[in-house]
């Protein structure tokens, strides 16, 4: 029965390191525009325990991307300067959609994988009470 359980739990860990990675997507997409934003990088570890085959997955510490920012042309802009030029953000909307897109499936891959855990469980115990 602890191998539904450990089953269970790595894909509820791969669901909320997804979920994280989908929520610092959408920071990076609102922010496409901002002057002077920087894209944040996310990474998963594998959280090792003692003795265990089956590790959950964590999320990393979320680093900045460190890629130079665009340089935008307009005069007009308050944050341009003598030549009319200002750094925007290095956030790349067609990267940033694919990204969401895979993090998307990947979710959706672990909460079927959790359902299959689940459902396996579910039969095994009605088979045992027979």
């Amino acid at each position: 029965m602890t191998d539904f359980s450990s089953a269970k739990s790595v894909s509820a860990s791969g669901m909320q390191a997804q979920a994280q990675r989908l929520r610092h997507l959408s920071e990076n997409i609102s922010n496409a525009d901002t002057p002077g934003y920087r894209r944040k990088l996310i990474s998963f570890q594998t959280a090792l325990g003692q003795g265990e085959q089956i590790s959950p997955v964590q999320v990393g510490r979320v680093r900045l991307d460190q890629s130079d920012l665009s340089t935008i042309y307009d005069p007009s802009h308050p944050l341009a300067d003598e030549a009319g030029e200002y750094e925007g953000s290095n956030v790349n909307l067609l990267i940033e959609l694919a990204d969401a897109r895979e993090a998307q499936r990947s979710y959706e891959a672990n909460l079927k994988m959790f359902d299959q855990a689940r459902n396996m469980s579910s039969s095994l115990m009605q088979l045992l009470r027979r």
